[in-house]
């Protein structure tokens, strides 16, 4: 496993002792050492290099590979997934196609690959800075609202939606010179911007990213996920999970429902076209998230973006909660050249919902009711500093609820989600 740290990690743990596959992980020394214990314990080996030096990280785990009789490389932390894609194909074991491999994780590249394939997805332009953003935005026409985001990152860390005047949340304009002949560009597009680019290098690893902006045309409509496993090229569609975001200019995903209530003739529309959109980034075997937004009154999806990795926030438990699927399973199977497990055995419903604090602040006490057909998770101990709600990294906690149905899986986690207390100081 290439970076096993973090939501995913727990789920690929969890499927190798259900397959009896022995895991072993590369990453680096320090990072390593921060590790939980249950991470810690449950790997054969590490294979300890700077997976920001693609040849020398290529390099160690090559050796390292060979020396422990490896037969499969997982795809764990987004960034790495074209790494991954590499070592596969050097060491002659199922992957993802190294050729494209980027275009999962850079989502510039994602969309020339989404073109290329003919797949539907929102307008986009590239920008450096605030004034090109306001040039390219207002000459290709892409509308308000307008979504800022990195091209590379991941968590709506980053991303805005910006409105109003020129696609901007503020009706007056930034002071910064832009020449003399350029126009001012309005704040709220230009703070945007600003948001975007923050980020030279992910944290912990130290990787550096591509500093550029992605614009992207506003699909309104509802937002729903679908994960695909590929196997030898072929894909084998997972259910429509339905989403559920803040509003306003931070759109932070507040909670997962499947199945996700659509009817079945466009669950079907969906999947296909997650299908297609996973095999356009390169994905040949292994599994990929794919975010959709389907815009009111219409049967038409659009493709927001895909990651070559399993889902985070808990999806893998809540897809196995609905369906007795487990999608890490799946993935190890697609990356071991197995035949995926991906057949529901049961047909039920399950929700989550993160708690999130009203603002930023000092974590002083949480507290998450214990209701029948749910269980809650605290992220964070009191004493811990909590960012301003502006992306997923200010979640405190979770609750699952399972059920009959979506609505009343939906309806249990969001009253226990209600009656949870968070006390910030």
């Amino acid at each position: 496993m290439i970076e096993p740290m973090g939501n995913a990690g727990r789920f690929l743990v969890e499927a190798a002792d259900r397959l009896g596959v022995r895991l072993y992980a590369a990453t680096h020394k320090d990072v390593h050492e921060g590790y939980p214990q249950w991470l810690r314990a449950a790997l054969a080996g590490v294979c300890a290099t700077d997976l920001t030096d693609t040849p020398r990280a290529l390099g160690d785990m090559d050796a390292f590979c060979r020396q422990h009789g490896l037969a499969g490389v997982a795809p764990c932390f987004e960034l790495f997934t074209p790494l991954a894609a590499l070592l596969a194909d050097r060491l002659g074991l199922p992957g993802n196609d190294p050729r494209l491999a980027r275009a999962a994780r850079n989502k510039i590249e994602m969309g020339e690959a989404f073109a290329a394939a003919g797949i539907p997805a929102p307008r986009w332009a590239v920008a450096h800075d605030a004034a090109e953003a306001y040039r390219v935005a207002r000459a290709q026409g892409l509308g308000r609202p307008l979504v800022v985001k990195p091209a590379e990152q991941g968590g709506s860390w980053g991303v805005s939606v910006v409105d109003g005047p020129d696609g901007s949340d503020a009706q007056h304009a930034t002071g910064a010179p832009h020449g003399p002949e350029a126009p001012e560009v309005p704040e709220g597009l230009a703070s945007a911007v600003a948001a975007a680019r923050q980020f030279t290098h992910a944290h912990p690893h130290g990787l550096e990213l591509d500093t550029r902006v992605l614009l992207q045309e506003y699909i309104p409509g509802g937002e729903y996920s679908c994960d695909t496993v590929v196997a030898g090229g072929v894909a084998y569609p997972l259910p429509v999970v339905a989403k559920d975001t803040t509003e306003g200019r931070y759109r932070i995903e507040t909670g997962h429902t499947c199945p996700s209530g659509l009817p079945e003739p466009l669950v079907r529309t969906v999947q296909h076209l997650a299908a297609r959109a996973a095999l356009a980034v390169g994905v040949r075997n292994g599994i990929a998230h794919t975010e959709v937004k389907i815009p009111p009154g219409t049967e038409t999806p659009y493709v927001i973006e895909t990651g070559a990795r399993l889902p985070g926030d808990n999806l893998c438990e809540v897809v196995e909660a609905a369906t007795g699927v487990s999608e890490a399973v799946a993935h190890l199977q697609a990356v071991l050249g197995r035949l995926p497990d991906t057949v529901p055995s049961r047909t039920a419903a399950a929700s989550i919902r993160f708690l999130l604090p009203e603002r930023g602040g000092v974590l002083r006490r949480v507290s998450i009711p214990d209701l029948p057909g749910t269980h809650g998770e605290v992220h964070l101990a009191p004493g811990t500093p909590v960012p301003e709600p502006a992306d997923s990294s200010c979640r405190i906690g979770h609750v699952v609820a399972r059920a009959e149905t979506a609505d009343q899986a939906r309806g249990l986690a969001e009253r226990v989600a209600a009656r949870s207390r968070v006390e910030m100081g």
